[in-house]
């Protein structure tokens, strides 16, 4: 089973403005086909159907807790898709409906995505950056764990390159710390599932990191994931289940050359987190017979009627 948390993986900034044209490209990191909708996919059909569990417990900690940060990086992209195509944050709900006789929302028939306007609310969905959905096809679950940790391996290689991609096409702050981010823990996946490899078979995969070939000291929204040790921490996101992680992430294995020295880590729970953030909201998406203070009033009477 899987334990929620109210919070995000990492702290995200607001947006400096209303970018949907951003929020579609950000799209691609979450229905894309290197995207966190396959990655998620293909670990937790992976650990599902995991064979010899007992006998392979190490290797199938290791996927079962990728998995579950795999849910969490989902919902860091689909939040950050969101502030980007909703702006900066407001600090109460719209009153009303506003004159609609102008078309404010003009522009929208223009951005890339329309349709996460006019059918998703500016919301995110399980979509590529040019609107096509994301589907099964994406996902490898072959029962033979080393042809699954290898493909892993490429899934998380391939990711980071789309990532850096993202990156680079964009300039506010939210998409950036999203991509940064992700560029860190995907790079702690890649080197996980080489040195899994390793153990299995001998081959010193992680020679081949990092593939691509990218120096997160460059790029300046990693920095503090890098000063903080995130790029050697590998969480179990439980309170005390997969603790066997350590014998393929542990005991002695150090971090990627290139990065900050330090030994690989085990970390049981989950990341600190930061806050989600609050979307306005719009009048318009409400029930037709309520009013947005209604509801208010509604969810503050249930959430009490709760404790």
């Amino acid at each position: 089973m899987f334990l929620r948390i109210d919070k995000l993986q990492a702290e995200l900034p607001a947006p400096k403005k209303r970018d949907p044209n951003a929020g579609a490209a950000l799209q691609e990191l979450l229905g894309g086909k290197y995207g966190e909708m396959s990655t998620l996919g293909n670990y937790m059909f992976q650990s599902f159907n995991f064979r010899s569990k007992a006998k392979l417990r190490p290797f199938y900690s290791l996927v079962a807790c990728i998995t579950a940060e795999e849910l969490g990086h989902i919902e860091l992209v689909s939040n950050g898709i969101a502030m980007l195509n909703n702006g900066p944050d407001g600090d109460a709900d719209e009153s009303d409906g506003g004159d609609i006789s102008a078309a404010p929302n003009k522009v929208m028939t223009d951005i890339r995505l329309a349709a996460s306007f006019l059918s998703n609310g500016g919301g995110a969905t399980p979509v590529n950056s040019n609107g096509a959905s994301w589907n099964n096809d994406f996902v490898t679950s072959s029962g033979n764990v080393i042809t699954d940790l290898l493909h892993n391996f490429h899934l998380e290689c391939g990711a980071r390159l789309h990532k850096l991609r993202v990156y680079t096409t964009m300039t506010d702050p939210t998409g950036r710390e999203v991509c940064a981010y992700l560029l860190v823990r995907g790079s702690v996946h890649a080197h996980a599932y080489a040195l899994a490899l390793k153990k299995l078979t001998g081959v010193e995969i992680e020679k081949m990191l990092p593939t691509p070939n990218i120096d997160l000291s460059k790029i300046p929204e990693c920095q503090k994931y890098l000063d903080e040790g995130s790029h050697r921490r590998l969480y179990t996101f439980s309170p005390s289940d997969y603790k066997e992680t350590a014998g393929i992430w542990g005991n002695g294995e150090m971090a990627l050359p290139g990065d900050p020295k330090g030994e690989l880590e085990v970390v049981e729970g989950a990341p600190e987190g930061g806050k989600i953030h609050q979307l306005t909201g719009v009048p318009s998406a409400f029930t037709p017979d309520y009013a947005p203070e209604e509801m208010f009033e509604i969810a503050s009477k249930l959430y009490k009627a709760s404790r």
